[in-house]
């Protein structure tokens, strides 16, 4: 291209009379020489229109030979440019569309891009909003479900006959807690009652380990379905438990109703209970001196709660070993109040036809007139006092007529130490322990007025400065 205004310079174009066509022409090449590149496709193609409309030469009428030889070989060399312009002209204009093309699809593809991303950031922001959405939703389904299923237990409790629903559900000032709890999460919880979870039985019905939904291990005691004691029982803890707050007093979760099943679901105590140590040759050895001072302790602050601090005061009576759950550090907790009364304030002692209780725990008193008393519950607790002593059932304690107790005897011979379990005979301070066996006869006197107090055995057992009376009579027991 360059050639080209090697032979024809912008002077020889000025001198002819096509002064339009040659700055068109000139204006053409300067724009393919130089600019190429910067030109935009429209401008060219307006000055090659342009240039094809000025593409006649004007000259004058009556030129000259000489004029006419030189604009005849203008008008060649114009050709010439002619065509050689026209041509780049279309090859810089295929060439700017191919770059054109070119910059569009890579602008196209970063739109594309672009949106790509913004489309799939929607979509997560729309998927994270749905999940929420339907979690939230299934929060509120699930605890509507189970509200509705509490009130329908709630519903199923106020049509038992056996059950007083204003004795049960807290009133807000006695510090009542209770929980309803659906079938379902008792049958998953305890895996449909399976052998495996079953803990033990006893005269209310079989007891099962479960898991609740939540992560909270309970035990469950089921109705027996030959229960004879068991709606009564059933009602009874309803009315006692929820309203009993201490650290020696197994707490009460909560129950279920489904059709003829009654439940009560109370927490897990992994140790099970007292007996199942006491009473094993092997698993006694567990419990040393400091452990069994601790578990008499905590069972005496436990019923001193129960006959003194608790709203309402309580009598259990039916204490034994069998109704002490340890915890997994051995921390005794009280448990079964299905025959337990509630005393009002000004109550000293109640009367009763019907006898109940477990034999060799019961008082004189009771098992002879029917009346009880929170001297009834210290009885027991002397009785329970001997067996933690010297690990031996109460029921081995007195001669087939029920006049004595091998405990009697050894301490009226002063021979009280034979009467201490071997696995703590070696590791106890032996007065102590005698001490403990003196304690024990006091509370196990036929007179309810020569028993002690709770308050009483508390300090007696923590204070060893506290001189102890000596018994009064041979202990009865009757079973």
């Amino acid at each position: 291209m360059n050639a080209i205004f090697n032979v024809v310079s912008m002077e020889e174009f000025k001198r002819i009379s096509t002064i339009e066509v040659a700055h068109t022409t000139w204006n053409i090449l300067q724009t393919v020489c130089e600019g190429t590149k910067a030109v935009k496709i429209n401008k060219l193609q307006q000055l090659t229109t342009k240039f094809e409309i000025d593409e006649s030469v004007v000259v004058d009428e009556n030129p000259s030979d000489r004029e006419l030889s030189k604009n005849a070989d203008l008008q060649e060399a114009y050709n010439k440019l002619c065509k050689v312009v026209v041509k780049d002209a279309m090859n810089v204009d295929i060439g700017l569309k191919k770059i054109a093309s070119l910059e569009l699809g890579i602008v196209t593809k970063k739109w594309i891009c672009v949106a790509i991303f913004k489309a799939i950031a929607l979509l997560v922001i729309v998927f994270c909003i749905l999940c929420y959405l339907l979690k939230r939703r299934a929060v509120v389904i699930q605890g509507s479900d189970e509200t509705n299923g509490e009130n329908g237990l709630l519903a199923s409790l106020s049509l038992d006959p056996s059950i007083n629903m204003n004795e049960i559900l807290n009133d807000g000032n006695d510090g009542a807690r209770f929980s309803v709890i659906s079938y379902t999460s008792v049958m998953a919880a305890t895996s449909n009652f399976s052998l495996e979870n079953k803990l033990g039985e006893g005269g209310f019905g079989p007891v099962y380990k479960g898991k609740l939904a939540g992560g909270q291990t309970i035990a469950v005691k089921r109705l027996g379905r030959n229960s004879r004691q068991g709606i009564p029982e059933f009602r009874n803890e309803l009315i006692v438990m929820p309203k009993l707050q201490h650290v020696n007093i197994v707490k009460i979760i909560g129950c279920c109703i489904h059709g003829e099943e009654r439940m009560l679901v109370y927490e897990y105590m992994p140790n099970k209970s007292l007996d199942c140590f006491l009473f094993d040759s092997k698993r006694s050895k567990l419990l040393d001196w400091k452990k069994r001072f601790n578990i008499i302790e905590g069972i005496a602050q436990g019923l001193l709660y129960l006959h003194k601090y608790s709203r309402p005061r309580v009598i259990h009576r039916d204490l034994k070993a069998g109704n002490i759950l340890l915890d997994k550090n051995m921390n005794p907790k009280i448990s079964d109040f299905g025959i337990a009364r509630i005393f009002k304030p000004d109550e000293l002692e109640a009367n009763t036809n019907v006898i109940v209780g477990t034999d060799g725990y019961i008082s004189p008193e009771y098992a002879m007139e029917g009346v009880f008393s929170i001297k009834s519950d210290v009885y027991s607790f002397g009785v329970l006092m001997l067996e933690i002593v010297s690990g031996r059932k109460n029921n081995s304690f007195y001669h087939v007529d029920h006049t004595l107790n091998l405990a009697w005897n050894l301490w009226q011979e002063g021979q009280g130490q034979e009467l201490i379990n071997p696995s703590i005979s070696d590791s106890c301070v032996q007065f102590k322990v005698l001490r403990w066996i003196h304690i024990s006869l006091l509370c196990i006197q036929n007179n309810t007025n020569d028993r002690p107090t709770m308050s009483d055995v508390l300090s007696m057992l923590r204070n060893d400065s506290i001189p102890l009376p000596l018994p009064k009579n041979q202990p009865f027991s009757f079973g």
